[in-house]
């Protein structure tokens, strides 16, 4: 039995290319859209079994559809993104609940797709948190951000460039920037206003009180009960916990 599908890209070739690669694959398409507004009026009125959603549209994106529904509780249907993002966003697509098409599409990728989405019509749909904190973390790739951090430093402001940041710590409200050549205070008031102003492919939230740079990473070491510690490249190499949330996360960056 066929399934039910919605297209929505704004652009109308791609619409009608993938149209026409789901011919093939049992999948009935009910209708197709060219901006967000359509996308949440047609998962509303037709509750399709699938959506193939692109993520940049002008007006209302990919990522302010799957807002949208889930702020007027509106079920969410099985959610294929098509993205033409880099390795990094299509990494959080891998880790999640919800499917990706990396742009241009290929045929064989979409059969996948729909194979993924057919297995998972018969059990409880992905956790709508789970696609929220996906679509928080792909909507950082839209935002650019700036090259250079501001810091304060024994009465003078600095700026110091992004990759030269080792990491971020926060207590008693004050956020400490540790970079390779200076120390200094941010003006953010909280660790997710400096985060979201940071390169996300390179800083990660390892503790609710840390993020690192990645790529300054020097040492994972072991500590009690499967947990973790890194120790940073900095002129203290400061060793820094690892919470219990984001273990896997540090699994998955270095393959522990």
């Amino acid at each position: 039995m066929a399934i039910t599908a919605v297209i929505v890209d704004d652009e109308q070739l791609a619409r009608e290319e993938l149209a026409y690669l789901l011919k093939d694959l049992d999948v009935e398409v009910v209708a197709q859209g060219k901006n967000g507004v359509e996308a949440v009026n047609f998962i509303k009125e037709l509750s399709p079994d699938i959506v193939f959603l692109d993520v940049q549209m002008p007006g209302l994106d990919g990522f302010g559809v799957i807002k949208k529904l889930i702020d007027r509780k509106i079920s969410l249907p099985q959610i294929v993104f098509a993205t033409a993002f880099d390795q990094y966003a299509v990494r959080a697509f891998e880790v999640s609940a919800v499917d990706y098409l990396l742009k241009p599409i290929d045929k064989k990728r979409v059969a996948q797709a729909v194979e993924k989405a057919k297995s998972k019509l018969g059990s409880p749909s992905a956790a709508t948190d789970q696609i929220g904190t996906l679509v928080k973390m792909l909507e950082q790739q839209q935002r650019p951000q700036a090259a250079k951090v501001l810091l304060k430093s024994a009465g003078r402001m600095f700026l110091v460039d992004q990759k030269d940041i080792c990491y971020a710590s926060i207590e008693d409200g004050v956020i400490t920037v540790v970079a390779t050549n200076m120390e200094g205070q941010s003006n953010c008031r909280t660790l997710e206003e400096l985060l979201d102003s940071l390169d996300p492919s390179l800083f990660w939230r390892a503790h609710r009180s840390y993020l690192v740079n990645i790529q300054r990473i020097k040492e994972v070491v072991p500590w009690f009960k499967s947990s973790y510690q890194i120790r940073m490249d900095d002129k203290k190499q400061a060793e820094i916990p690892v919470s219990r949330a984001q273990t896997k996360r540090l699994r998955e960056l270095f393959n522990l």
